[in-house]
């Protein structure tokens, strides 16, 4: 891609959605891990930690906060990658790097509700993009839809439905025949039409995965992941195992390859090639991985994992290095995670994450927000009005409002909002996993509310009068503190009730998501939101 339009348009496009200028980077590279699993790293925009320590050397994670299952495409000397969205609307935020550490966001590529959204596929084909993605429209099934464009900053194509039934995790692969093929999750395949739109035969058993040993803390076999890689004579599969979930040692990254797509695979002599082998290391449930060159000819693997006491903030994004053996496979040379790795060689570095804090001027769904699971009409609920964005009413409390949400990456950070209510809405500041596990505290004119275990504290209630409030929440490593103001930030109230949400992730509730914040409206009416601010406070 060395259109130099095209890259032009790209980089309004990153500085736009990075709309404040970078913090200075601290000098320093971050020691070991004390037994809080602190880490200093750089920071960046607003205090977000930043992957790049500004010394030649990075700091996983790539990108904080939940970006899993990442999926990444080199194209020329630019590098794009997208995660799975779940039931997050708009979703499939496409990000852009030119070295492999620094990540900005260009915006979404999907927008029509198709259910929750797994692992899906980002590749290049003959001069065009396309997005392989499992989803569940309505529980009716799973199906593997995909989406194409001639310029990956868009425009998106509808969702079209490939009738590959009953299957995840898809990755794209031309074979030694020239076909199109998708592997799935099993390890099965499935070859597609030549223009990628359709099956083009059944769904048939690819590869018998290796087995860890019988005795091995893991959640299941649940081979998945399937990525592929055409090197030299040979064909790569690399595969997660494990369960991306469960214990910590769970997940894994295996290998396999073979002189045609179609088989027989032969297992690498050295799987697990990535695998947490102990709770006390910094990241957990490591796998779900994709090779990738590097800007200079090295080469890396990109995967997920959780950080050790922060499953809340989902599955982060990591970038390992790797080396090719003499015997034609690969090893991965990161060791601990948490010390700093040298960064690729050759790249330069791009923009790196945008500013959260928004004063609605300007649309930022798709980047920064996103309802969750929401109906097909509720993009219907918001429009902007100068420097504030209206929400339309929506349920009759938290449980089934379909707030706006926020990811973040931060442990410990402070956000506020002001709202203007009008109507009779009820409207609020959460932290929200999902329906079922979220906190907050909420207004009508007449009454404060406070929710924890995902339901209102009637106990907590207290009686107010205004119609304007602005609201703060601190989150201090997992716990949760409330302020409010009636006089937008000039004297502050504290809510009664502080609040410890370390259990809000998915091995308690499901969903494979993390922690955001979440504003929401309810009941008659609606609110106005006005200057969203954050802060990282992260030591």
């Amino acid at each position: 891609m060395n259109n130099p339009s095209r890259r032009t348009l790209i980089k309004t496009l990153v500085a736009g959605a990075a709309a404040a200028p970078a913090a200075a980077l601290q000098a320093s590279s971050p020691g070991e891990r004390h037994p809080s699993h602190r880490s200093a790293w750089a920071k960046g925009i607003e205090g977000q930690r930043k992957a790049d320590l500004g010394n030649g050397t990075y700091l996983n994670p790539i990108i904080a906060g939940d970006h899993p299952d990442p999926t990444i495409l080199k194209d020329g000397d630019d590098y794009y990658m997208t995660f799975s969205s779940f039931f997050s609307y708009p979703g499939l935020v496409i990000w852009h790097s030119t070295d492999l550490v620094n990540w900005a966001p260009i915006g979404p590529a999907l927008t029509k509700a198709l259910g929750t959204i797994w692992a899906v596929d980002l590749c290049k084909h003959q001069g065009r993009y396309y997005l392989y993605i499992p989803a569940n429209p309505n529980e009716q099934g799973w199906s593997i839809y995909v989406v194409w464009a001639d310029h990956i900053e868009g425009p998106w194509s509808e969702p079209i439905d490939t009738q590959i039934r009953g299957c995840i995790d898809p990755g794209h692969i031309v074979g030694e025949d020239g076909k199109r093929y998708l592997f799935v999750n099993g390890i099965r395949k499935v070859r597609l039409t030549d223009d990628g739109l359709r099956a083009d035969g059944p769904v048939e058993a690819a590869y018998q995965p290796w087995r860890y040993p019988a005795d091995w803390v893991v959640e299941n076999f649940a081979p998945e992941g399937p990525k592929l890689l055409r090197r030299g004579e040979w064909f790569y599969l690399v595969t997660a195992v494990g369960g991306t979930s469960g214990p910590p040692t769970g997940h894994m990254v295996i290998a396999a390859r073979s002189h045609s797509i179609h088989g027989p695979w032969e297992h690498c002599p050295s799987n697990p090639l990535v695998r947490t082998r102990s709770a006390a290391e910094p990241w957990w449930s490591r796998g779900h991985a994709t090779l990738v060159e590097g800007p200079a000819g090295d080469w890396w693997m990109v995967y997920h994992g959780y950080e050790n006491g922060f499953r809340t903030l989902g599955r982060q994004t990591l970038l390992e290095p790797i080396e090719w053996t003499s015997d034609g496979w690969f090893r991965a040379l990161g060791g601990d995670l948490s010390k700093p790795l040298r960064k690729p060689r050759g790249g330069k570095p791009s923009r790196a994450g945008f500013a959260l804090s928004d004063d609605f001027s300007t649309n930022k769904f798709g980047v920064q927000w996103s309802f969750h699971d929401p109906a097909p009409s509720d993009m219907q609920r918001v429009r902007y009005d100068g420097k504030a964005l209206v929400l339309q009413a929506k349920g009759s409390s938290p449980a089934d409002s379909a707030p706006l949400t926020c990811a973040v990456g931060e442990r410990s950070y402070v956000a506020e909002v002001s709202l203007d209510l009008s109507g009779g809405a009820e409207a609020g500041l959460l932290m929200f996993y999902n329906h079922k596990a979220f906190v907050g505290v909420g207004f009508t004119a007449t009454t404060m509310k406070t929710y924890e275990f995902s339901q209102e504290q009637q106990w907590m209630r207290v009686a107010v009068n205004a119609s304007s409030v602005r609201i703060r929440v601190s989150n201090d490593e997992n716990v949760i503190t409330y302020h409010y103001s009636f006089d937008e930030g000039r004297t502050w109230q504290l809510n009664g009730l502080r609040m410890e949400v370390s259990g809000m992730h998915h091995n308690v509730f499901g969903g494979f998501i993390s922690l955001k914040i979440g504003i929401y409206c309810a009941g008659e009416g609606s609110v106005r939101l006005r200057n969203f601010t954050f802060a990282g406070t992260s030591a």
